[in-house]
């Protein structure tokens, strides 16, 4: 299993897009290619956006489908980011 620990790149409010894409880029897709779970650490990172989030993951549901959510774990979530990530899980969800 991959653990990505975002707080060293986003710092307490994960906002930025750009970052987004890179994590999900270099770090995401290559472990889900391998067939590797990944772990998205989210401790110390108070708040994220809508934005950040949809840069993150949603790419990854629409090119894998939302299965692939079985392999994606989502770890110390504050309570705000929990609803901005059921926010856009359940968007992606919506479009299929």
């Amino acid at each position: 299993m991959k653990t990505i620990k975002l707080f060293p790149v986003t710092g307490s409010f994960a906002e930025n897009k750009d970052v987004a894409r890179d994590i999900r880029v270099k770090e995401i897709i290559p472990s889900i290619d391998k067939n590797e779970e990944v772990t998205l650490d989210f401790k110390y990172v108070d708040s994220a956006t809508q934005s950040f989030i949809h840069a993150l993951i949603s790419d990854i549901i629409r090119n894998y489908g939302i299965e692939i959510l079985d392999k994606i774990f989502f770890k110390n979530c504050s309570d705000t980011v929990k609803k901005i990530i059921n926010i856009v899980t359940d968007y992606m969800q919506e479009r299929d």
